[in-house]
């Protein structure tokens, strides 16, 4: 069974920064395509970035492109997205996902582990 446990959520003031991380366990890590997602208040979940299983390759979300870095260190069974620059439409719950393939992937259906979120709230 595949967990994934985030953190590094918080309150923070539009132009901060905050570091998510998200450890995993249960599956090889570095075979495993990884991605962020977050769900704003009444709103869909919607895909905000993702990496592949070697690192090498990296998606972003328009709204978060330049702003946010997605990273991985396989050594540590652990992924990070950076966030530079936060807007309050960025406050949302994040979460982290793990696919079956080595590739990356930006459709929500392809990812079939979850973890629980950590609340980001942007806010002045």
């Amino acid at each position: 069974q595949v967990q994934l446990v985030e953190s590094g959520g918080g309150s923070v003031q539009p132009g901060d920064s905050l570091r998510l991380s998200c450890a995993t366990s249960g599956r090889t890590f570095s075979r495993t395509g990884m991605g962020w997602f977050r769900q704003a208040p009444g709103k869909e979940r919607e895909f905000v970035s993702a990496i592949s299983g070697s690192g090498a390759n990296t998606k972003y979300a328009d709204s978060v492109k330049g702003r946010f870095t997605i990273s991985r260190e396989n050594a540590k069974n652990t992924v990070y997205l950076q966030m530079n620059s936060l807007k309050p439409e960025d406050t949302a719950v994040y979460y982290c996902a793990a696919t079956t393939s080595v590739f990356l992937t930006l459709l929500e259906n392809n990812y079939a582990y979850w973890g629980q979120g950590t609340q980001v709230t942007v806010s002045s």
